[in-house]
């Protein structure tokens, strides 16, 4: 593991949960109940490249009535950073996710992710545990990323340019070595302003985002993975070892999302200005062979760009359609973290979602869809 080196905020506390399967850090609220009903406790889930830091504005700003833990997955922040077995999708995540919660003695919860993070929720969700709802803010596609057409049929049988084929090198590097300098498009900062938040993002806090970038483990098994050579382009697919190839198509496929019915409420909250998750993705091989970018690419009948928020509405509006409570918030103006540019809007829809505030009744499907044009 990789000790973050950012001071916790005040009222937030850190806690090593060791399990049979793994050692996690949680990050939980002073004067949190342990003893808290199931239907008053969220636990907060984050995305890739980052760690439970990343969730300490949100925790500060949650009713101080609720139950709040934040869990660094497999590989960030506290927790032991162990080989994934790709060839599982994120079922290690999702089953590392439940020995920790059992260890916490949380049999059901409001499960929130961002990307990775809602994954492993819709994951933890579909393998039959106790999530009380799920809230999904900028989720992979439900058939991966990277890839794949509308229907989620793949564009290559053995995955090119999925997984961590598109992980990129200098970037890596300087992940490996902590670089927390501005000095170079690829370094971590500079990620983190590019494709992580929208332009006019600004905080006092960037240097505790970017420590929770650089908890990530670049150690073998963990980010990004091992690839293997491709006869199709670009020249590479993904391995079965690490957490990007976890999330490749060929080892991913969430699209049973369809089917959660009513019993588990979704809302699906996305930033407009997303350049991660978007249906023109700058993490798409496909995308930047578009643009010109990655060279000799083979044209738009062979490699299109992966449509992945228009696979997430059409997965989720098969949900809707069975009398599911199914809502999208799409926020105009915000990158791929919204709740990082849009706090009150995320946490408005979350205390929606959990019934803590009263919303108006779901209506008829498809996808209920909020646009939130205004900020905080």
């Amino acid at each position: 593991m990789i000790e973050p080196t950012s001071p916790l905020f005040d009222g937030i506390t850190a806690r090593q949960v060791d399990t049979a399967r793994i050692s996690a850090r949680v990050l939980l609220r002073d004067g949190d109940r342990s003893d808290t009903p199931a239907e008053r406790t969220v636990v907060l889930l984050h995305g890739l490249l980052s760690s439970s830091l990343i969730w300490q504005e949100f925790m500060e700003d949650l009713p101080s009535d609720l139950r709040v833990v934040a869990v660094d997955l497999r590989g960030f922040g506290g927790t032991e950073s162990l080989p994934v077995d790709a060839t599982r999708g994120v079922g290690d995540f999702a089953d590392d996710l439940h020995a920790v919660l059992d260890a916490l003695e949380i049999r059901a919860a409001h499960l929130v992710g961002t990307d990775l993070g809602a994954s492993v929720a819709a994951q933890y969700t579909l393998d039959g545990h106790g999530a009380l709802s799920l809230t999904l803010q900028a989720p992979i596609s439900p058939y991966g990323l990277g890839g794949t057409r509308l229907d989620g049929s793949r564009l290559t049988d053995d995955g090119a340019g999925t997984g961590a084929a598109t992980a990129n090198a200098e970037f890596v590097r300087r992940l490996t070595a902590r670089d927390k300098s501005d000095e170079s498009p690829a370094s971590p900062r500079n990620v983190f302003r590019a494709e992580f938040v929208s332009e006019a993002y600004r905080t006092a806090r960037e240097d505790v985002w970017v420590d929770a970038m650089l908890s990530t483990s670049t150690a073998g098994g963990n980010y990004p993975g091992d690839t293997v050579s491709s006869p199709n382009w670009p020249g590479a697919a993904s391995g079965d070892l690490g957490v990007l190839n976890a999330l490749a198509p060929a080892h991913f496929d969430q699209s049973a999302l369809a089917h959660l019915g009513a019993r588990t409420p979704v809302l699906w909250i996305h930033g407009e200005l997303d350049a991660i998750i978007s249906d023109a993705s700058f993490l798409d091989p496909a995308h930047l062979g578009s643009l010109g970018i990655l060279p000799d690419w083979p044209g738009e009948a062979d490699a299109p760009s992966q449509p992945m928020v228009s696979q997430t509405r059409a997965v989720l509006d098969a949900d809707a359609a069975t009398g599911a409570d199914v809502r999208e918030l799409v926020v105009e103006g915000a990158g791929h973290l919204v709740h990082l540019e849009r706090p009150a809007a995320v946490r408005q829809a979350l205390l929606e979602v959990i019934g803590y505030i009263g919303h108006a009744p779901n209506p008829a499907p498809p996808t209920e869809t909020i646009v939130l044009k205004s900020s905080d």
